[in-house]
């Protein structure tokens, strides 16, 4: 058989030089016409558009609905009801748990949320299949469930069992009023048991401020003597076991402080 004869080439085994090789650059956007277009300035105008969409709707939202501004904070107010950010309400509810309180606030506060936040994390790591619905991915898809379960059942917890009423009544802003310490009022008042509970200058400590209460000395002397009720619950006990002319003094002299 001469050379070359009967043979077939099926293939070429030659690399091409690197210089002959064309470069792996896209296309351009040009080249799909309908399906893509510039970033610069079709894509981004649209987005800074949508941005300014949110923005204005923010500012409107903040101008109809202010933040709610509180009381001076009160390190020494043990009373005080604190509520974190709503999207911190999940792991203030976690810290309310004997699991996780107390002498174990290093497992509601560090090793609980490390997990989750590691296993997060983790999560490309566990699966790298191809597949992309969710019941071919059984850890993610878990991991995911159980998170957002979590979540939702612990920030409903945590708004259910608060107290809204007293966290409002312990926020709200008094005005200073100027306290007369040589009345005779305030002498019967720092001599009762009425500042233990409503303060030295009647700001409000465990009671509430006894400043502009808009009540006349009659009403101020009942509720002093017979406590008062508010939707069936005691809101403050019947307290005075003085005579009735120092009584008399006293309610006279909280009826006529008036916020300035």
């Amino acid at each position: 058989m001469h050379r070359g004869k009967g043979m077939k080439f099926v293939g070429d085994s030659r690399v091409p030089s690197m210089e002959f090789r064309k470069p792996n650059v896209p296309k351009d956007y040009s080249e799909y016409p309908g399906k893509t277009e510039a970033f610069w300035p079709n894509f981004l105008l649209k987005e800074w558009m949508i941005g300014a969409v949110f923005l204005i709707g923010y500012l409107l939202l903040t101008v109809a609905h202010p933040s709610p501004l509180e009381g001076q904070a009160d390190p020494t107010d043990t009373a005080y009801i604190p509520l974190p950010d709503w999207y911190f309400l999940f792991l203030y509810q976690l810290l309310k748990y004997e699991f996780a309180s107390g002498p174990f606030n290093v497992v509601g506060a560090i090793i609980i949320p490390g997990l989750a936040f590691g296993a997060l994390m983790l999560a490309p790591f566990l699966d790298r299949g191809p597949e992309r619905r969710p019941s071919k991915r059984p850890l993610p898809t878990g991991f995911m469930i159980l998170a957002i379960v979590s979540i939702i059942f612990l920030t409903w917890e945590s708004v259910a069992n608060h107290d809204w009423e007293a966290a409002e009544a312990q926020g709200k802003i008094t005005q200073e009023v100027e306290i007369d310490t040589t009345d005779p009022g305030y002498e019967i008042y720092a001599g009762a048991a009425c500042i233990s509970c409503h303060g030295d200058n009647l700001e409000g400590a465990v009671g509430p401020a006894l400043t502009g209460t808009g009540l006349s000395p009659e009403e101020i002397a009942e509720i002093a003597k017979n406590g008062i009720e508010e939707g069936g619950t005691l809101v403050m006990p019947a307290a005075w076991d003085g005579t009735d002319e120092d009584l008399q003094v006293l309610a006279e002299f909280i009826s006529g402080l008036e916020a300035e």
